[in-house]
């Protein structure tokens, strides 16, 4: 029976990044016939010398990914010591990073768990804030970080996928005069709740501007300033039903709305 060729894989944090490289680098020889063996989150000397007694007694490559200088330094001594091939992945990328941005490490282990917690979060918010666009699933009110309120064209959708960029979890609800609001938009927590409100003479540019872009007559009901003028006056009724603060967004670009939002979040702590 052969035996396979070995590497340990060392790392301060999970070491998912060592064994891509490893197993990209193997099947230039041996396609993925390598038997690998991990030494995650190692955090002090015993810990290193713990591989270097594994690897010593058998012809094997230790690959590590450690950001931490001390535990760097002594796996490569300890390594050299017993004859022991170790690579460091990590540190001639850094090194090229310090050198051409003239910039330091921050030496922190597990960045990259971090990176793709905050990723995952970020996907999470956005699918939250397509299924929960436009009031289509009232049930997810409850769940949301923030829920967006007001009359049609006030940017509910566009900001809500820009706050789930955030990792916010956004709902927004239209408000219309001849349907009544969920029940539950008076239920939750209303400092959770924002409304949104514009000019009707903005308004009416927009929806007389969305009106165009379908190939529609100006004259339909959606951009005449009557309807606008319900709408409004509606939707400042329920608002102050809800208890809600309103942010005017008639001159604000998307990302200022935002920014008022997330004050409003910071200065709380939660809109729960």
């Amino acid at each position: 029976m052969t035996t396979k060729e070995m590497v340990y894989i060392v790392s301060d944090s999970v070491g998912e990044t060592a064994e891509l490289m490893v197993k990209a680098v193997a099947s230039q020889f041996f396609g993925q016939d390598v038997e690998i063996q991990h030494f995650s989150y190692v955090e002090d000397e015993q810990d290193i010398n713990n591989v270097i007694t594994v690897a010593k007694y058998r012809p094997s490559i230790i690959a590590y990914t450690i950001v931490l200088p001390d535990l760097k330094e002594y796996l490569d001594h300890r390594a050299e010591e017993e004859q022991i091939i170790a690579v460091d992945l990590m540190y001639p990328l850094m090194n090229a990073f310090t050198e051409k941005f003239n910039m330091q490490p921050n030496r922190q282990p597990g960045q990259m768990r971090k990176l793709d917690e905050n990723y995952f979060k970020r996907v999470e918010a956005i699918e939250f804030a397509v299924k929960y666009d436009d009031g289509q699933e009232v049930r997810g009110l409850k769940q949301a970080d923030i829920v967006l309120v007001g009359v049609s064209r006030t940017s509910k959708t566009p900001l809500s996928m820009y706050l789930a960029n955030k990792q916010f979890k956004v709902a927004n609800v239209p408000l219309i005069p001849e349907v009544p609001p969920p029940e539950e938009l008076f239920n939750i927590p209303r400092k959770k709740c924002v409304g949104l409100i514009i000019s009707p003479e903005k308004l009416n540019d927009i929806r007389r501007e969305r009106l165009k872009r379908l190939g529609l007559t100006n004259s339909a009901s959606y951009a005449s300033l009557n309807r606008i003028f319900e709408e409004l006056t509606c939707a400042e009724d329920i608002m102050k039903k809800i208890g809600c603060p309103v942010i005017d967004v008639s001159n604000k670009a998307i990302e200022e709305t935002a920014d008022i939002i997330l004050a409003m979040f910071n200065k709380r702590g939660s809109f729960a």
